[in-house]
């Protein structure tokens, strides 16, 4: 069998690769925070694009922050800055935003949460995924 040293050494992440995931990390928790019925579409999306536009990543950011889960890819509500409507209790939404920069790579942090009141404990997270950034 032929050495392979390549499969002997982890990867670790560059700089700009972790600070990207950090930051695509705080867009997202942003965004899970802000989902709670009435809250408006946008609002969410504007959330956690806020983050992301500060940081110099407007024009990278992802179009759509998240939308409906249900028998349909991407199905409303829409989670995007021109959307229009308001998010309802026990509607299940994605929030994924995420930054794409071209020739190096990116990030996209995406998970499943129900709406829920604030009383009911707030959005119910069913994504079971840890948000570690793992070297692979």
């Amino acid at each position: 069998m032929r050495d392979r040293p390549h499969l002997r050494h982890r990867h670790h992440p560059a700089d700009w690769q972790i600070e990207l995931y950090e930051l695509v990390f705080a867009a997202q928790r942003a965004g899970r925070e802000s989902l709670a019925p009435g809250a408006d579409y946008r609002d969410v999306d504007r959330a956690a694009r806020q983050i992301l536009d500060a940081a110099g990543h407007a024009e990278a950011a992802v179009p759509l922050t998240g939308h409906g889960v249900g028998l349909e890819i991407d199905e409303d509500p829409q989670l995007s800055p021109s959307a229009m409507g308001k998010l309802d209790a026990c509607v299940p939404v994605t929030v994924e935003p995420g930054v794409h920069l071209p020739g190096r790579g990116g990030v996209r942090i995406d998970d499943t949460l129900v709406v829920r009141q604030e009383a009911d404990g707030g959005p119910e997270l069913l994504t079971i995924t840890t948000k570690e950034l793992l070297a692979l």
